[in-house]
């Protein structure tokens, strides 16, 4: 046993750290350089057989051939990182553009149909059957094509780059889904934005682009790099939506990331700058502007914007904004509580069943509200978003535009100002109901954002004080000899920013805002706006994308404000009955492991008497020692009765299955049979003998080599060989026969030669402050971490542990578990019913270590 222990480079000893950083630092330095000049050496090998091989084309494509073959050695010095962020800005940009100008040309549609007749009738009819065709085919293509479009994006993406797995959630056929169901979903005019969903597009084409594109293989294959993209294409994402470049870096690294790497930094700023440029320069190009400029372009004067008492004003303004951001929060998690509250009554189990009903009545109401002949005569409703923010930051002031003559105003005055009611009103039933129909409209099954609709509801509040301030101070408000007007349309730039910000918890709005309008006049006013509503908002809820991951329960880390958990030890909160393998383990061990939990990774211990950790061992790694070892003997078995059945033939009789169909005179057994024989043992499971017994074998999950009966027979052949091993004249095994083989396979030692195994899974000790552990799982990113005591596991600590700590839900002491009690079965401790930290997570589609200590 000792020289079998030697194989693997292990010594029994109970030293922890043998090994000084000096000599570690030596030893790697110098395996850095062994490793270095073997590649090299690879490399001119390489190139010196192509060189003797090499031959000279003459045709047209020679040259650009070996005009590629010189660039060569400057890809790689350039280096791939700046040209897959040149490509995924580019790339970005055209799809948002092409977006764009698609959701308008259905937006410009949807208003010549309602032109179209002059029945009124017959144009609420148009008015509300258009955009209920393109939301139900949202609806419809998103949940067929993939349901992980569905919503904003941005909640998974922060779960993504914390580490978290989430099957298919980048895939093509998510970024399909996403793309079409948004632009059926914004076409419709219904209020929600495209921000969300475009932070999740992006990553989707990074992910695409380095998994699909072979020159990009490296950055798919290498994690760190990968998610050091995924971080840039979030920066994209928010970019190429308003053209924003320093503006969308700082807002994804504030709502994806807890702490940013700086290392990344170039990488956000200069994708974002080439998706933000290219975008702008399509409009030039499509002649939609003269020159590049910004999206929301405003005029206002600059020697005096505005006057230093109208700072209470804007301060009311962040006020205000703060208790109306964290209202819409709030609002939408009481929606998605009385769904999933009454989901069990007959009207919840009918919308269940028939997905389109409730998002078609979603958007039959609110189509009526905003129907212009209507409700929407009073809130502006035949525009559009977009065109909506261009009246609201105007810089004219429609209180005074009643009494002019500038048609561009009368214009403008049309939308707000009704035969009925007059510009207040009509921005505080636009103000309550927009609030309303955004909440609503983010809870349908479409892929839908949140910060354009919010954007334009805080720019409504923002017009309505301007416009207040305006008649309240016709003449300006006072300051010294000077006397200005008020500007409503900075006012509106305040509102806009502030509430977005409360909602989203960021102070990059006011960023996004100045590159919006393109000046940055009011950047005190914004500023001061936006620090006290987020004050307010961080104060009563959780951000709209964290309110989501507690929603859709992701595994999340929340901030450590209650100082009462200063105090808490690892000791604590870990978890002492694990499920873990031991050195000297057996394939049975490793099988009643297997099938017993279902985590994604395991520690790998000395024996169960020292419990020294040695390091820790990927679940599909265990699968693939397991497979590997019962296919292996399975295939020398079957070998083996293929040749007793070739010796035990006899060589003068034909083979019966072949004399009715094959009238050659031939001797010797068809290939066909041979090759059929050394299955007839897994044949026999179909046999009635097997169908009534209750044992499972191992045996039936492992899949059947290859056969290469066409290579040497025909189908037919093969069929009649097959009916002949069934016969009963052909003796095989019992099942109570193959079972005990199978046992014995079981009962042999576990070969770890061909295992990848991480020798350094990050570890604690049981002193270790929850303060300290918090941090480290923040920074690091860490799903669980080992608890050790002189090299000795006794715990394990998961992100659930420690979110539950820091919310105070439970604490479970250390002391508390018996774990000599625990009965221990193989080379694992079977755990306790009540732990709910070894069961699954509810989403099938993450795999999170909210849920599972060893991921």
């Amino acid at each position: 046993m000792m020289e079998e222990e030697d194989s693997y480079g292990f010594e029994q000893t109970l030293m922890y750290g043998r090994f000084t950083t000096t000599q570690l630092q030596k030893y790697a330095k110098e395996q850095g350089a062994r490793l270095r000049r073997e590649q090299q050496q690879r490399r001119e090998e390489h190139l010196e057989g192509e060189d003797d091989f090499r031959s000279y084309d003459s045709s047209w494509l020679g040259p650009v051939k070996r005009f590629v073959e010189r660039l060569r050695p400057c890809w790689s010095r350039l280096g791939s990182d700046w040209v897959f962020l040149l490509f995924l800005g580019i790339v970005m940009a055209l799809i948002s553009f092409v977006l764009d100008l698609a959701i308008d040309k259905c937006q410009t549609a949807h208003i010549w149909l309602f032109n179209l007749p002059s029945n009124t009738f017959l144009q609420y009819i148009v008015w509300t059957s258009f955009p209920l065709c393109l939301v139900t085919f949202s609806v419809g293509f998103t949940h067929l094509v993939s349901p992980h479009a569905i919503g904003s994006g941005i909640p998974e993406m922060k779960v993504i780059l914390r580490g978290t797995v989430m099957k298919r959630y980048l895939s093509l056929r998510t970024l399909i889904a996403k793309v079409v169901g948004l632009l059926t979903a914004l076409g419709s005019s219904i209020p929600i934005g495209k921000e969300g969903p475009f932070v999740h597009i992006a990553s989707m084409v990074a992910r695409s682009m380095g998994k699909f594109v072979a020159s990009f293989k490296g950055i798919y294959t290498n994690e760190s790099r990968n998610t050091e993209m995924l971080a840039a294409a979030c920066a994209v994402g928010v970019s190429s939506c308003f053209g924003s470049p320093i503006g969308g870096v700082l807002f994804s690294i504030e709502v994806t990331a807890t702490y940013f790497a700086v290392r990344n930094y170039w990488r956000g700023f200069f994708a974002a700058v080439c998706g933000a440029l290219m975008f702008r320069l399509l409009a030039v190009f499509d002649q939609e502007e003269e020159t590049v400029t910004a999206l929301f372009k405003t005029n206002f004067r600059l020697d005096f914007p505005f006057d230093v008492e109208e700072f209470i004003a804007f301060a009311s303004i962040g006020l205000f904004c703060g208790f109306g951001g964290a209202l819409f929060v709030f609002t939408h998690r009481k929606l998605v509580d009385i769904q999933r509250t009454h989901k069990h009554t007959k009207v919840a189990k009918f919308l269940a069943r028939n997905r389109f009903v409730y998002p078609a009545v979603v958007v039959f109401i609110i189509a009526t509200i905003t129907f212009p002949k209507g409700l929407g005569q009073f809130m502006a409703g035949e525009l559009t978003q977009k065109q909506a923010i261009d009246e609201l930051f105007i810089n004219i002031t429609w209180s005074e535009a009643l009494d002019s003559d500038d048609q561009a105003s009368l214009n403008v005055l049309k939308h707000w100002d009704g035969a009925n009611t007059n510009i207040y009103v009509t921005l505080v039933i636009f103000i309550v109901l927009k609030f309303i129909m955004t909440a609503v409209s983010v809870t349908l099954p479409f892929p839908a954002g949140v910060f354009f609709p919010v954007f334009l509801i805080g720019a409504a509040f923002g017009r309505l004080v301007g416009e207040a301030m305006a008649t309240w101070f016709p003449d300006g408000v006072n300051s010294g000899d000077t006397v200005s007007p008020v500007v409503p349309g900075g006012y509106a730039v305040v509102g806009a920013a502030a509430m977005s910000a409360a909602v989203t918890h960021t102070i990059s709005t006011s960023v996004i805002v100045f590159e919006l309008t393109g000046q940055i006049t009011h950047i005190l006013p914004v500023m001061i706006a936006v620090l006290i509503a987020n004050a307010v908002a961080q104060w009563l809820q959780p951000s709209f994308y964290d309110s989501i991951i507690q929603i859709k329960r992701l595994p999340y880390l929340p901030d450590l404000t209650k100082t009462q958990v200063y105090n808490l030890l690892v000791a604590d909160i870990m978890k002492t009955n694990l499920f873990y393998i031991s050195f000297h383990s057996k394939y049975a061990d490793l099988k009643e492991l297997l099938d017993k939990s279902h985590h994604r990774s395991y520690p790998l211990v000395d024996s169960e008497d020292s419990m020294i950790l040695l390091g820790s061992i990927q679940r599909p790694q265990l699968q693939s020692l397991l497979n590997q070892h019962m296919q292996k003997l399975y295939q020398s078995s079957s070998n083996a009765e293929s040749e007793d059945a070739l010796c035990a033939r006899p060589e003068t009789s034909d083979p019966p299955q072949l004399q009715s169909g094959d009238q050659s005179s031939n001797t010797q057994p068809a290939p066909v049979q041979l090759e059929v024989e050394a299955e007839i043992t897994l044949k026999r499971q179909d046999s009635p003998l097997q169908k009534s017994s209750t044992g499972k074998s191992l045996l039936e999950k492992i899949p059947v080599p290859t056969r290469l009966h066409k290579l040497f027979g025909s189908g037919s052949a093969l069929n009649e060989a097959e009916k002949t091993s069934d016969s009963p004249e052909k003796d095989g095994p019992t099942m109570d026969q193959q079972l005990q083989w199978e046992k014995e396979l079981l009962q042999r030692p576990i070969d770890y030669s061909n295992c990848q195994i991480d020798p350094s899974p990050f570890q604690l000790v049981e002193r270790t402050s929850l303060l300290k552990v918090h941090k480290l799982f923040a920074l690091l990113n860490l799903s669980h971490a080992y608890v050790t005591t002189l090299g000795r596991l006794v715990g394990v600590v998961a992100l659930k542990e420690v979110r539950q700590a820091i919310e105070g839900e439970r604490f479970l002491d250390a002391s508390h578990v018996d774990a000599e009690g625990e009965g221990r079965s193989g080379s694992f401790t079977s755990p306790r019913a009540q732990d709910t930290m070894l069961k699954r997570c509810p989403e099938p589609s993450v795999t999170s270590g909210e849920s599972d200590p060893t991921l």
